[in-house]
């Protein structure tokens, strides 16, 4: 069996990668990456003697429909599973909205097209639980909670979703989405909140907080994640919604004073800045149909998941400094 695997070199698309060709074999896998940021080819640069010809890498823009056609040429896929996505850019200026538009829509709509016409089994849409917006506790967004985005990338994410479901309803197509909480672990983007903590209170440096750092997130380890999208690449029911959650809310700096306890670091480098516009105040999603239907649950603790993260930046420098001058 093999699968197209869309934003294959960003963070959660290469750890998919990896969980795949580790624990199930034959499977084989093409990946495609357009290589902009947060993606790092660093992060597969082994792949291809760890794996052999069970691993091909492409690089294409998702939303390039001449280039996309190409790739799905040269084999039959059984499954296209989208990683692929525009999310923040480097710095806190106003993100380009014509970025995320061609490469979370645009793209998306490109690539169930082209999977419609090379017969590909089954499309999965990997998405976010930022699509439903924020909520007070202890309420928790389900499958059927109204769509409520308020971010350029949510709101392109959610625009995304419905087209694929739309798939379903107009052409029969066998889609399903996902709808994950925050991810952590390796080979992610120095300049996400868990490894940014981590780098900055190794180094010593302030560690800048948002707001009062009271804002809550369900955290789930990118690994728990990989097994809960291919559980139901390969259970899920056609045209249906799975939210992904690890029921592991944590305050942000709760997380942040987790990582200094465990580096034997002061809190005094803890720095209070301003929030950024359109920050939420709380994600959650309710994860149980995911459990009761396709029988998958995390495996990971917060404070396990946290531990092997800081002991894997540690260890691979050079991985994350290559990630910072990319």
């Amino acid at each position: 069996m093999r699968l197209l695997v869309t934003g294959g070199c960003g963070f959660i698309g290469n750890n998919f990668i990896r969980y795949i060709l580790e624990h199930y074999q034959p499977e084989m896998i093409t990946s495609v990456d357009a290589l902009t940021y947060p993606s790092s080819i660093e992060s597969s640069a082994a792949f291809s003697s760890e794996f052999g010809e069970r691993y091909e890498f492409f690089k294409a823009d998702i939303a390039d429909a001449e280039r996309i056609d190409e790739v799905l040429t040269n084999h039959s896929y059984f499954a296209l599973v989208n990683f692929a996505a525009e999310t923040q850019s480097h710095s806190s200026a106003a993100p380009a909205p014509e970025k995320f538009i061609r490469t979370n829509i645009v793209g998306a709509a490109t690539l169930l097209e082209a999977a419609r016409r090379h017969g590909v089994k089954r499309f999965v849409q990997v998405s976010t639980d930022e699509v439903y917006g924020s909520l007070p506790a202890p309420e928790r967004f389900t499958e059927q909670s109204a769509l409520n985005p308020s971010s350029l990338y949510a709101v392109t994410k959610a625009a995304a979703d419905l087209l694929v479901l739309e798939a379903y309803n107009s052409y029969g197509q066998d889609v399903v989405v996902t709808r994950c909480s925050n991810n952590y672990g390796p080979y992610q983007n120095p300049s996400k909140l868990i490894p940014a903590m981590i780098l900055c209170a190794l180094s010593g440096q302030p560690m800048p907080v948002y707001g009062d750092g009271l804002d809550v997130r369900d955290w789930i380890h990118v690994d728990d994640h990989c097994a809960a999208v291919f559980d139901v690449l390969m259970q899920g029911r056609a045209g249906d919604i799975y939210n992904v959650g690890g029921d592991t809310e944590q305050k942000n700096l709760d997380v942040i004073r987790s990582i200094l306890r465990h580096l034997g670091k002061d809190e005094n480098l803890i720095k209070f800045v301003p929030d950024p516009l359109g920050h939420e105040r709380r994600y959650a999603i309710d994860s149980s149909k995911l459990r009761n239907e396709v029988g998958w649950k995390p495996l990971y603790g917060f404070e396990r998941g946290l531990l092997q993260t800081i002991d894997w930046y540690r260890r691979n420098e050079w991985w994350w400094n290559g990630a910072r001058r990319s």
